[in-house]
């Protein structure tokens, strides 16, 4: 009889799941919690755990071979919430500190779990690495495009297992659908797009007032240069403001055009071209609410994405996704964990579909049960030598086209890219966004 630890080890190494599609669903709650079966313990630190840090402790939690035994948070209240939340489901209780820098030193901790907001991801990673620490590391890979080469610099320096939190890399219909791509079910791709879509409310103008003293500022902000505090910046929608966030490219476009290199064996393109705006509203929000996105990789593909964070309507039924054209037919992924594969009329020839229902306008845990998936195999990583379902070099890949298009939106015109690398050709003030000024005494270090 094949059981869930049997099932997720196949799915990780992207063995097709069809014989036992509904096994997920089929488990209890107590054997969910009883997921992993390693025989050593891991012991965690979450880093950052407001919302979907506090999601990922729970997750973490959950599998018998992992204990949360340290959480750092800037807000006293994100951490008594998240350790609240914790009793639930494992006995001991999380050590709390708020500066990241005092809580490496904690020799008992094997493994650093970061969900902060964007400018702090690759810092944090960095630090944590530095202290002999293993990663898992929310999307994206880094604030700006310098910070994946740093962390790639890293992870070869120092030896330990990253693995970045593009979770679709280890949901088993989504490996179905990718290995079904590469294996020519569509023909060849040539063209690809992807999408997301949420009806996001304004965010006001903000004040500038006293810090609430449950947050310490000054570590919130971290290695960014200083700013005083407004009032609607902490804690979700510093998203929008280029100071700290990177738009909804990276919030979520991150994952699809993930998708779309994955199926189709791309890594960095050779032009990126980007045009949007702030249109609904009239308040702080800096980044786009509407963006679209165009890749081109040399004469094999071309790529679009297309972010619409004030309208709802729906793009195939679909609130985010991608579309694989070939010639032979075409392949549609949704925001969940199936596909959908067409001939090229249009006519449905095969339909597969999960008993898990994924909302992908969920910020904050949309796949649970899937998503642990991805974390056994960070856990097999560490403990076995297994190969990450989604390294630091496939992160970083997936990350840099859309800070590209970043790039390409705030200076008005399409960038020539060195497919090599990834680094853009003759154009000094684009160039300048390579990378970005750092409080003085926070520059991250390899």
């Amino acid at each position: 009889m094949t059981n869930r630890r049997d099932f997720i080890k196949r799915a990780g190494t992207g063995i097709a799941a069809i014989t036992v599609g509904g096994v997920l669903p089929g488990f209890s709650a107590a054997a969910y919690s009883r997921i992993a079966g390693a025989n050593d313990r891991i012991n965690v630190m979450m880093v950052g755990v407001n919302s979907r840090g506090n999601a990922l402790a729970q997750n973490f939690a959950r599998q018998t071979d992992c204990e949360v035994t340290a959480i750092c948070d800037v807000d006293k209240h994100a951490a008594e919430k998240c350790i609240a939340s914790l009793k639930n489901v494992q006995s001991r209780t999380p050590k709390v500190e708020k500066d990241l820098r005092k809580a490496l030193e904690d020799k008992q901790v094997d493994a650093v779990v970061i969900a902060t907001p964007d400018h702090w991801h690759t810092p944090a990673a960095l630090l944590a690495l530095q202290a002999g620490k293993h990663v898992y590391l929310e999307k994206p890979v880094g604030y700006c495009p310098r910070e994946g080469e740093m962390l790639m610099e890293a992870t070869a320096k120092y030896g330990k297992v990253v693995q970045i939190g593009t979770q679709r890399r280890s949901w088993p219909k989504v490996m179905e659908a990718i290995q079904q791509i590469q294996n020519g079910v569509i023909g060849k791709v040539h063209f690809g797009k992807g999408w997301y879509i949420n009806n996001r409310p304004g965010i006001g103008t903000g004040k500038v007032t006293a810090v609430p003293d449950r947050l310490d500022w000054d570590l919130w902000q971290g290695p960014a240069p200083r700013t005083m505090y407004k009032d609607n910046i902490v804690h979700y929608n510093w998203h929008w403001f280029w100071h700290w966030g990177t738009a909804e490219t990276l919030n979520n476009g991150t994952h699809m055009i993930d998708l779309l290199l994955w199926g189709m064996n791309l890594k960095y393109p050779t032009k990126v071209a980007s045009m949007g705006g702030r249109y609904y509203y009239k308040d702080d929000w800096e980044t786009p609410d509407t963006q679209t996105v165009s890749l081109e990789y040399g004469n094999e593909a071309t790529l679009l994405w297309e972010g619409q964070s004030c309208n709802g309507k729906l793009t195939d039924g679909n609130s985010a996704g991608v579309i694989f054209y070939g010639d032979g037919g075409s392949l549609l992924v949704s925001g969940g964990n199936d596909y959908k594969i067409f001939d090229k009329n249009n006519r449905i020839i095969k339909d597969v579909q999960s008993d898990i229902k994924i909302n992908a306008q969920n910020t904050v845990s949309p796949a649970q049960h899937l998503d642990a998936i991805h974390i056994l195999n960070f856990f097999d990583g560490i403990q076995k030598g297994t190969p990450l379902n989604m390294t630091v070099e496939a992160g970083h890949q997936c990350t840099l086209p859309m800070q590209l298009a970043n790039i390409s939106l705030r200076t008005g015109r399409m960038l020539e890219i060195n497919p090599s690398n990834g680094h853009i050709v003759n154009d000094g003030e684009a160039q300048r966004f390579w990378s970005r000024s750092y409080e003085p005494g926070w520059e991250p270090e390899v």
